[in-house]
C-alpha cells in the first residue's frame, strides 16, 4: 500500500477543539472485522462488548506542560521552548520557536532566576539546552507552574488551564509524554471501576508518546518512512498478566496505538511477551500479522498518519476507510479531544 490510500477528506468543522464535558459521553462507533458491521453508540456503552478474564491494556504515561517561553539575551526577544525529553539532570533536547533566532551561545532566560544555555544542535532542527542556577526537582516544579499543555497543532486555539487536567488520562503516573495517549481520555475512574467489576482485568505499559505521532509521512512507498523512537517500559506483572490471558484464550484490548506498539514490540516467539524497557521506532503498516492484541480502542486520526495505517493494518484498509466516512456522515468528532472506535 502507498501513502496516498491513506488519504481522506475531513470537514474543518469536525476537528475537536475541547473536550467534551463528561468523558465517557463521546461517541464510539464499534467496528466488527468479523462482518463488517458498524455500530453506532457512547463510549460508556463500551461495557457491554467487555467479556469477564479480557486484558485491558493502559498507556499509564504523563503528559507534562512542556510548552514554555523564554527572553532571548541580547535581544530581549520572545522564544518558544518546547521540552521534548531530559537527555541527562537539567540537559534537555527542545524545540525553539524560531528556530532562526536561537543559535549555540544564546542564554534564554524562563523566569526570574532561572536561564538555559543553549550547546548544541539536534538532526531534526532543534536544540540541546542546559538549564542552569536550578535543581531538577525545582525545575520540574517550574516547568508544571508556568509550562502550557502542548496540545496538538490542529487544535487552533491557546492552552487553558483546564488543559492541564483534560489533556490527560484519568490514571496518568509517569510524567513524560508531550502528547496523550487520547484513547483513554474517554474513561472515567467510575466506568474503570465497573469494567473491572463485570471481571475485566486491566494492566499498564508506559510508553512515552513525543511529537512524531504528529509528524506527517512524506514518503509514498511507505516501507522508506522512518518513525521516531519512543521510550517505553513493559513491567514483569503486566507481562506475566498478558502471557497467561493469551494461555487461556482471553482477548488482550489495547487502549489506544502507543498500547499497540509497545506490546508488538515486545512480542516473543509462541504470541507471548517478554518484560522489558528500551526505545522502540516499530512502525505497524499493512499488511502486518498482529501477535499479541484482539481488539483496539482507538480515537479516528489524520489522513496520512502512521497512526491511520496502524488500525487499517489490524481491521483492514477498506473497512476503515469505511468506518470513516460513516463517522463524517454522522458528524463524529476527529483526534484528539474527539470520539472514539472500539475495532473487535
Amino acid at each position: 500500500m502507498r501513502l496516498s490510500d491513506f488519504d481522506y477528506e475531513l470537514p474543518e468543522e469536525l476537528i475537536a477543539q475541547y473536550p467534551l464535558e463528561k468523558r465517557d459521553h463521546s461517541k464510539l462507533m464499534v467496528v466488527h472485522r468479523k462482518d463488517g458491521k458498524i455500530e453506532h453508540k457512547r463510549f460508556y456503552n463500551i461495557i457491554e462488548y467487555l467479556r469477564p478474564g479480557d486484558l485491558i491494556v493502559i498507556n499509564e504515561t504523563k503528559v507534562f506542560p512542556a510548552r514554555l517561553f523564554a527572553v532571548k539575551d541580547r535581544t530581549d526577544a520572545k522564544v518558544e521552548v518546547f521540552l521534548l525529553r531530559e537527555l541527562e539532570n537539567n540537559l534537555w533536547e527542545v524545540l525553539v520557536k524560531p528556530a532562526r533566532k536561537v543559535r549555540i551561545g544564546n542564554k534564554l532566560t524562563i523566569a526570574e532566576g532561572v536561564q538555559c544555555d543553549v550547546i548544541d544542535n539536534t538532526v531534526s532542527g532543534g536544540r540541546v539546552v542546559r538549564f542552569v542556577n536550578i535543581s531538577r526537582e525545582e525545575l520540574y516544579k517550574l516547568i508544571d507552574e508556568v509550562g502550557q499543555s502542548p496540545l496538538p497543532p490542529y487544535i487552533k486555539r491557546d492552552p487553558t488551564p483546564e488543559d492541564k487536567k483534560r489533556y490527560q488520562t484519568v490514571y496518568a503516573k509517569k510524567r513524560g509524554a508531550v502528547a496523550a495517549p487520547t484513547a483513554g481520555l474517554h474513561f472515567t475512574e467510575e466506568l474503570l471501576e465497573k469494567i473491572k467489576q463485570k471481571g475485566v482485568k486491566v494492566a499498564s505499559i508506559v510508553l512515552h508518546i513525543g511529537l512524531g505521532t504528529f509528524r506527517p509521512v512524506t514518503v509514498e512507498d511507505l516501507s522508506r518512512h522512518r518513525m521516531d523512537s519512543e521510550y517505553f517500559e513493559v513491567s514483569p506483572e503486566t507481562a506475566l498478566a498478558i502471557n497467561e490471558a493469551k494461555e487461556k484464550g482471553k482477548r488482550i484490548i489495547a487502549v489506544g496505538t502507543s498500547v499497540v506498539r509497545c506490546l508488538e514490540t515486545v512480542s516473543v516467539s509462541g504470541f507471548q511477551i517478554s518484560p522489558k524497557r528500551g526505545w522502540t521506532d516499530k512502525f505497524i503498516y499493512p499488511p502486518y500479522q498482529f501477535k499479541i492484541i484482539d481488539a483496539i480502542i482507538t480515537n479516528f486520526h489524520q489522513p496520512k498518519s502512521t497512526l491511520l495505517m496502524m488500525v487499517s493494518a489490524f481491521a483492514g484498509h477498506e473497512l476503515i476507510m469505511k468506518a470513516y466516512q460513516e463517522a463524517i456522515k454522522n458528524k463524529y468528532r476527529f483526534f484528539s479531544f474527539g470520539d472514539a472506535m472500539l475495532i473487535l
